[in-house]
């Protein structure tokens, strides 16, 4: 037993020195490409699935994109439970988040979802759409990658009742 825990360690210590440090990170992966048509993506031959679906689409254009936020009770419930750290639950407070926290101003008019959507993702009463995200390196801020982000609905009677997200709270400083 005493054999196979050195022989772990030394496995371990080789990986870890095979890594480059934090510094010197770089994205080894392809970059994340959106799709050329989003909008497309928000349709179903499944009644419900569509409807659900284009729930989420105006989520994403109005809300989202557009800052429409007066607008929220088209798409959200009530009771709206947010599972983002940052922002309550219940449709004031998410409206109360984007319009007095965030700060963010309508764009008036908002026809088009210009969002760099992935895919989109729909089973039962859950919807969820991948979107591309640059992110800085860390080490040289005017370099980027991609990667992905998602937001995940439940949605009640056609309107989001529930939302995920990987949002996190600031890191300590």
């Amino acid at each position: 037993m005493t054999r196979f825990i050195r022989l772990a360690g030394a496995a371990a210590m080789t990986a870890l020195m095979a890594v480059p440090a934090t510094a010197q990170m770089r994205a080894l992966s392809d970059p994340v490409v959106a799709h050329p048509d989003p909008e497309t993506l928000f349709t179903s031959k499944d009644p419900q699935l569509h409807r659900n679906k284009q729930a989420a689409l105006h989520i994403m254009r109005e809300l989202l994109q557009c800052n429409q936020w007066d607008r929220a009770g088209e798409w959200l419930t009530e009771r709206y439970i947010q599972h983002n750290p940052l922002a309550a639950s219940g449709l004031a407070g998410v409206k109360n988040y984007f319009i007095n926290v965030a700060k963010v101003r309508p764009t008036p008019t908002c026809t088009k979802l210009t969002s760099p959507v992935v895919a989109v993702q729909a089973e039962g009463d859950h919807v969820t759409v991948l979107v591309v995200r640059e992110q800085k390196y860390a080490d040289d801020p005017t370099k980027s990658y991609t990667t992905t982000w998602f937001d995940t609905w439940r949605f009640v009677d056609g309107k989001a009742d529930e939302h995920w997200d990987p949002a996190t709270l600031p890191a300590a400083r």
